[in-house]
């Protein structure tokens, strides 16, 4: 399988540099090719704007969506973005590796999706109307491919529990594997969560490296996050909100989940 490593941290020689060392090797000695776009090392823009669409018409307020469509479509987008969607494309399988920044990705990592995800290739494809509201939400481009996070955080796993003051981390990353991941089709499985990495010492390392290794030898076997599909019969379409006889006692980021 193919596997594309999209890793957002500015020290290689971290706990984080370590993991990704430690992901490509246990990858590659299973048989699967892996790429890397590792965003500090690359110098990665991470900012969306008019260069972005260099063959515009620069006499036009630049328009993000518009602009990437057509850049998209004419194939005259930047060359950075166009290596990455190549990579996206060409991958069995996206993981995504960072430490949690106040409570999201790094902000290079952000830009990473802002840019990568031009119109009409994760956003804005397929049909439009009263049945189908777009290919979305278990449809799209990367459909039939995996992806997990492999996330880094200094608080405790209590901080993060369902009633600790950071709030569950499910819910945290709720917008990154539900609307980052899943939205354009991945198949995403559990998060690989490390807590508290500032007491990180030899025996616990080499038990995070048994347990992280033990999720990639899975990688193709886990079973995914059980999200709703969009165009499968469960939300009003195009209002798309759920369908009143669809878990009507619950609200929030849990409604969207089987």
């Amino acid at each position: 399988m193919n596997v594309l490593l999209v890793y957002a941290h500015p020290e290689p020689t971290s706990l984080n540099g370590s993991l990704r060392d430690f992901t490509i090797q246990r990858l590659q000695a299973a048989g699967h090719t892996v790429q890397v776009s590792d965003l500090y090392a690359m110098n990665w823009k991470p900012t969306l704007d008019a260069d972005d669409a260099p063959q515009r018409d620069a006499t036009k307020a630049f328009h993000a969506s518009l602009d990437s469509k057509v850049a998209y479509a004419e194939g005259t987008q930047a060359d950075d973005i166009a290596r990455e969607q190549e990579k996206l494309l060409w991958a069995d399988a996206l993981i995504l590796q960072f430490p949690l920044w106040w409570f999201t990705m790094p902000a290079i990592l952000k830009g990473w999706v802002d840019r990568v995800y031009a119109y009409g290739f994760a956003y804005g494809v397929g049909e439009h109307s009263d049945s189908r509201w777009g290919e979305r939400y278990g449809e799209g481009k990367m459909k039939g491919k995996r992806a997990m996070l492999m996330v880094t955080t200094g608080g405790w796993e209590s901080h993060y529990a369902p009633r600790g003051i950071n709030g569950p981390m499910d819910d945290l990353l709720f917008p990154i594997q539900h609307g980052i991941l899943y939205y354009p089709g991945f198949e995403v499985v559990p998060p690989f969560l490390v807590y508290r990495t500032s007491r990180m010492d030899a025996a616990r390392y080499a038990e995070t490296c048994d347990e992280l290794g033990r999720r990639l030898d899975e990688l193709w076997s886990t079973r995914p996050i059980a999200f709703r599909q969009q165009n499968a019969g469960d939300y009003e379409i195009p209002a798309l909100t759920l369908k009143d006889p669809i878990t009507p006692e619950r609200q929030g980021f849990a409604a969207h989940l089987l």
